[in-house]
């Protein structure tokens, strides 16, 4: 009995142990990150971003789809912060909620590419040989195809709408994750804490879910944020060409293939939505330089 209340004390004396140094390290990830002052004004932009975005029917008394030809056309001014488009709807209005239609997109996007990545490449690290090479051969027929172009070629054939554009650009960009994870499940599964692991009878799954793909997060998060930013230009640029999210549901892309034929007599249509999708894309830049910083271990000092 004693001997079993020891052993109790000393496992519940090493899991507090692993606890608070776990706690200790995404203390001193949060300390890193906030020395760095371009990732801090990263995260200082997709906040507001996201906040303005989330909150617009707070923000704006306008509906994205109000129209008043009256008023079409208008430059910005004290009622319409932005402007109006050619069908007299707001555009400070349509872009804010044109926000949320592109992140949702660009973060279904990550969300498909990194589980489809995550599984691809950490399977294909772990197991090596035949399943290795077919996996990375695949995913190189994939590389070998420009994402964009392969992203056209997904929505064109799968047509416009949210979830396909949604597809598409998840699809081209899945073989970047499937990379980044198989390095670094090839990197760690020869450390010693795996081996031990698979000596004290740990199964293939187990060992891969518990002791390999843990380590891999600071990659992942650092691949994945740099990855939304990119989703957002690839969405806008499927959008501008008609192959993305189709009008009149309001997205960043959309708003600016809808104001071309206007670009020469009416700035506002082209240039805020612009500045939108450049901030955007800047913000998640600088956040994921930012996190790639504070999450490698060789910069601890």
């Amino acid at each position: 009995m004693l001997l079993m209340n020891r052993r109790e004390q000393a496992k519940l004396e090493r899991d507090l142990a692993e606890a608070t140094k776990k706690r200790s390290q995404w203390r001193d990830i949060a300390r890193r990150l906030r020395r760095n002052k371009l990732g801090m004004a990263g995260l200082i932009i997709v906040v507001i971003l996201l906040f303005v975005v989330i909150f617009a029917n707070f923000i704006t008394p306008y509906q994205e789809n109000d129209q008043n030809l009256k008023i079409k056309f208008t430059l910005p001014n004290q009622e319409h912060i932005m402007g109006t488009d050619q069908h007299g709807r707001d555009l400070f209005a349509r872009l804010l909620y044109g926000g949320r239609v592109s992140l949702m997109v660009s973060l279904t996007a990550v969300m498909i590419s990194g589980s489809i990545g995550i599984f691809l490449g950490s399977v294909g690290g772990y197991f090596g040989g035949t399943i290795d090479l077919a996996i990375t051969r695949f995913l190189d027929i994939l590389m070998a195809i420009p994402s964009m172009l392969l992203a056209v070629t997904i929505a064109a054939t799968l047509g416009g709408g949210a979830v396909n554009t949604a597809l598409a650009i998840s699809i081209s960009s899945t073989p970047s994750t499937m990379r980044i994870i198989r390095s670094t499940t090839l990197a760690i599964k020869g450390n010693e804490f795996v081996e031990a692991a698979r000596a004290c009878g740990s199964k293939h799954m187990r060992t891969l879910f518990k002791h390999i793909l843990p380590n891999t997060i600071a990659p992942l998060i650092v691949n994945l944020t740099l990855h939304i930013g990119g989703n957002i230009m690839a969405i806008s640029g499927l959008s501008f060409i008609g192959l993305g999210v189709e009008p009149p549901t309001p997205e960043w892309g959309s708003i600016l293939n809808a104001g071309r034929p206007y670009i020469r007599d009416f700035w506002p249509i082209i240039v805020f939505p612009a500045i939108f999708i450049a901030l955007t894309v800047f913000g998640f830049n600088l956040l994921g330089d930012g996190l790639r910083d504070a999450l490698d271990p060789r910069l601890k000092n």
